[in-house]
C-alpha cells in the first residue's frame, strides 16, 4: 500500500540505537524525518547517513527530528553510529514490520524512501528518488529551509 502526502503516518514502535523505545505516539507534536535505507555501513547508506549528520545542526535549529530505519539490529546500528559519529537515532526493524508499514519493503532489506511526518502525525513529504550524497539538504529545501 503506497503512502502519500496527507496520509496519516502508520503507527510504529521500534528500538533505537541505544535500546530506547521510539513510537509514533512518543513523537506526537513533533516534525520528523523517517528515512529508510538498505543496510548499515554500505557505500550509499553511509553517504546518506553522513548527509544527515552534516546537516544535523540545521535540523536541530528547525526542531526537526531524524530517524534512520533499516532491518539491521541494534548492535549493527551502534557500530555504524559510532564509526560515523551519527548524532541521530537509527531504528532497528529486524522483523520488517515498520518497513512494511511504510511501503519500504524490498524483501530482506528496506528500499530507500523518506517520509517527513508533521506535528499532526501526517505525511507532509515523500521522497522515492534519493541522491544519497545530498539527501539531507534536499529534504531541508523541500520543507522550506
Amino acid at each position: 500500500m503506497a503512502l502519500n502526502v496527507g496520509d496519516k503516518a502508520p503507527d510504529f514502535t521500534a528500538k533505537d540505537t541505544h535500546g530506547n523505545t521510539v513510537s509514533l505516539a512518543s513523537l506526537a507534536g513533533k516534525k520528523f524525518v523517517l528515512y529508510f535505507y538498505p543496510k548499515d555501513d554500505t557505500p550509499g547508506c553511509t553517504k546518506e547517513a553522513c548527509s544527515f549528520r552534516d546537516n544535523w545542526s540545521t535540523y536541530q535549529a528547525q526542531g526537526i527530528g531524524v530517524y534512520g530505519v533499516s532491518m539491521d539490529d541494534e548492535a549493527s546500528h551502534q557500530a555504524f553510529t559510532s564509526k560515523y559519529a551519527l548524532p541521530f537515532a537509527l531504528l532497528a526493524d529486524t522483523d520488517g514490520a515498520l518497513t512494511r508499514a511504510y511501503d519500504a519493503d524490498a524483501g530482506n532489506y528496506a528500499k530507500r524512501i523518506t517520509y517527513v511526518i508533521d506535528e499532526a502525525g501526517k505525511i507532509s513529504q515523500v521522497f522515492t528518488s534519493v541522491n544519497t550524497a545530498s539527501h539531507a539538504s534536499d529534504v531541508l529545501a523541500a520543507v522550506g529551509v
